[in-house]
């Protein structure tokens, strides 16, 4: 019995570990934007740049420490998702074009859906996921709001600091329920 807990606990700690790092991160990219958005445009390039580039490597890591890369599709695919998004990023504030707001939009959208699946395909082994489901479908909400707003002279960093922000407390609180979790609780087996 010890031998399927212990990989379990494993799991939990290894996830609340990335949750918090996740949220500190986040809290720490809104803290820069409002430091320095204002007073550099290469800052502000940096941070829409560093933002999905942080996304897919998180998701990356823990796609591998959570099973391995092929029993978490939906993280995989977040990967490659935030992985062209910040090439995307990078062309579109390198050629001047306006459409930021649009890309994050999209992205929003997707990685949200991939995150609230993610989340459903956890919730019987991993606690905390209910926060990440809220985020996952707030974020697909947040997408269609970016892509509303595009072109209404909005101040990008501005706009995604706020939706940062939000994301940052939804990994806090999954990383707290998780360090919060009483070591006699047995993991409910998922099927499969």
């Amino acid at each position: 019995m010890s031998d399927i807990i212990h990989p379990h606990l494993q799991r939990a700690a290894w996830l609340r570990k990335l949750y918090f790092i996740r949220a500190a991160f986040s809290f720490a990219w809104v803290a820069l934007a409002f430091a320095t958005a204002r007073q550099s445009a290469v800052a502000t390039a940096a941070l829409l740049i560093v933002y999905p580039a942080w996304d897919a490597l998180a998701n990356l890591l823990d796609a591998r420490m959570a099973g391995g890369t092929k029993a978490n599709p939906t993280q995989m695919l977040n990967t490659w998702i935030s992985t062209i998004v910040a090439v995307a990023v990078t062309g579109s504030l390198v050629l001047g074009h306006q459409i930021v707001l649009v890309i994050f939009g999209i992205w929003a959208i997707a990685s949200g859906l991939l995150q609230l699946a993610t989340a459903i395909r956890r919730r019987k082994s991993d606690r905390g996921q209910w926060a990440m489901m809220l985020s996952g479908a707030q974020s697909a909400l947040a997408g269609g709001f970016f892509i509303a707003q595009q072109g209404a002279g909005t101040p990008v960093v501005r706009t995604l600091s706020g939706y940062a922000t939000v994301g940052a407390v939804y990994f806090l609180i999954s990383g707290l329920v998780i360090l919060f979790r009483k070591p006699d609780e047995r993991p409910v087996s998922s099927p499969g």
